[in-house]
């Protein structure tokens, strides 16, 4: 549902309303503003040839390979939600039931992520006693959580801080940051826990901690409770792969409303709203509304000569890429029984790479009979160095991590790479406030929303909802709804884990 909102629209009949970006952002904000007010004359603007922004499908040879994210999670709503209006919530399919769970990288060698071992939350005490990822002396740190003493400072605090505090330097080491550095590609050591995964900081500051609170947790949900690292039943992704949901808004909007190969450079105030200026184009457009989603450092740029003080925070996130190479082999060619759905690799074992996602394990349809198909992680905020890798030395960096860890032999059937440059937004300690700062300046513009995975959590689901909340704040005019619907989306963003 939309939020309510008590007074009347003021947005003039047949407005004018331009989205920049067609990423899964920018397409959800058109798809809420036309089906709220289809008199509305949108156009989304976009540099590339093509709409849904990192969700991009490739078909070849039988296999079904994804070039950015694979799947979405339904516990936040949104995404189930945009997917039944759409009709398109029967082209969903889960995780396999086989084989959940993740491989560690330790000392070398692989080990199955400790049973009940949910993200940060230990709540198989057994598992913990059993692991081979920690000595004696680290699990009995990670069991001296059960008495640890609650922090006294509410303030921000980085991931590292908060783990190395509740639970230990080793399960720092060898858990917690690879299982993050899988989800954020991030600096630990700068990565906001108010920011990223409150929750936990919640469990230490409102209850008994990650283990009680965990345990808690895990008693009071319905579902997969035997898998460890993540619960791998709330996630699902289209059978024909993630760029048919982008593909099935597109079919939503009014034809013409996308405008490819269009450069936005700048957003400056007119006296009848906004007007933009395109590359290439010698006089500027006029729209009455705008909404901006663009990656932070491109937003920056667009707003810096007509919104000096909102560019100039905006621009405070920082951004980090990561190369993603998707290989096909054949099931012959590959020694290991493949019996969990990846393996993520600590930043100390010291190898070009974040983590492998057996993508033929987890979902159905993406490898044909008797293949494998990978796709491995490399690069993120930790080892920037390695985007600088030609095609060439990717491949075989990639094929010697595969053959150390997994035993696959050979050549590969095929490569493709993907390379994320600046496109993951980095949520450092002190990010809640830094994007409290930037709705602040926003409010005094009526014409102008911003919104994107840049500010209030990442994952396909909290692009459509800041799509969606961007949408129904500019349909209403008046500052005492645009800043209930801007709150509105800081209590959902903070339900996230």
């Amino acid at each position: 549902m939309m939020p309510t909102v008590e007074t009347n629209s003021e947005l003039a009949p047949n407005s004018r309303v331009a989205v920049v970006g067609a990423g899964i952002t920018g397409l959800s904000a058109a798809y809420y503003l036309h089906r709220q007010r289809p008199d509305l004359q949108i156009t989304i603007l976009e540099v590339s040839s093509r709409a849904g922004g990192i969700l991009q499908t490739v078909q070849r040879d039988g296999f079904l390979i994804e070039r950015g994210p694979d799947m979405f999670v339904t516990r936040e709503s949104e995404a189930l939600a945009l997917c039944e209006e759409l009709g398109f919530a029967e082209q969903l399919i889960q995780t396999n039931p086989n084989n959940r769970g993740a491989y560690l990288v330790h000392r070398g060698k692989l080990h199955k992520m400790p049973a009940g071992w949910t993200m940060m939350t230990p709540t198989n005490l057994w598992a913990i006693a059993r692991t081979p990822l920690l000595s004696w002396k680290g699990k009995l740190r990670v069991l001296w959580e059960l008495f640890a003493r609650k922090r006294k400072d509410t303030s921000d605090e980085s991931l590292a801080s908060f783990t190395r505090r509740r639970l230990g330097y080793e399960a720092f080491d060898n858990i917690i940051q690879p299982l993050i550095g899988g989800i954020y590609t991030a600096d630990p050591e700068k990565l906001s826990m108010n920011a990223t995964l409150k929750s936990f900081a919640d469990m230490e500051r409102e209850g008994q901690g990650l283990i009680r609170g965990g345990i808690k947790l895990l008693k009071s949900r319905k579902g997969d409770s035997t898998s460890s690292g993540a619960r791998y039943s709330m996630f699902v992704t289209p059978k024909d792969g993630m760029q048919s949901l982008a593909d099935k808004i597109v079919d939503a909007l009014p034809d013409g409303t996308i405008e490819h190969g269009v450069k936005v450079s700048g957003i400056t105030e007119s006296d009848n709203g906004l007007e933009i200026t395109i590359d290439g184009e010698t006089t500027s457009r006029q729209f009455d509304k705008v909404v901006l989603t663009t990656s932070s450092q491109i937003t920056a740029k667009i707003l810096e000569a007509g919104f000096a003080e909102i560019s100039q925070r905006i621009g405070q996130i920082p951004l980090a890429g990561a190369s993603v190479l998707s290989m096909g082999y054949a099931r012959k060619d590959v020694e290991h029984p493949l019996d969990a759905f990846g393996v993520v690799c600590p930043i100390q074992e010291e190898r070009p790479l974040i983590a492998i996602s057996i993508s033929s394990e987890k979902f159905a349809g993406r490898a044909p009979e008797d293949h494998v198909l990978f796709r491995v992680f490399i690069g993120g905020a930790l080892q920037p160095e390695l985007l600088d890798l030609n095609d060439e030395e990717l491949i075989e960096s990639t094929r010697q991590q595969l053959k150390e860890l997994l035993g696959v032999q050979g050549d590969p059937l095929f490569t493709e790479i993907a390379r994320w440059t600046n496109s993951m937004p980095q949520y450092h300690v002190g990010h809640v406030e830094l994007v409290e700062e930037i709705e602040s300046l926003l409010e005094s513009v009526e014409n102008l929303e911003i919104a994107g995975n840049a500010y209030r959590g990442v994952g396909i689901p909290v692009c459509i909802r800041e799509g969606k909340l961007a949408a129904a704040r500019l349909i209403n005019a008046t500052t005492k709804d645009t800043q209930s619907i801007r709150n509105s989306a800081k209590g959902q963003s903070r339900l996230q884990t």
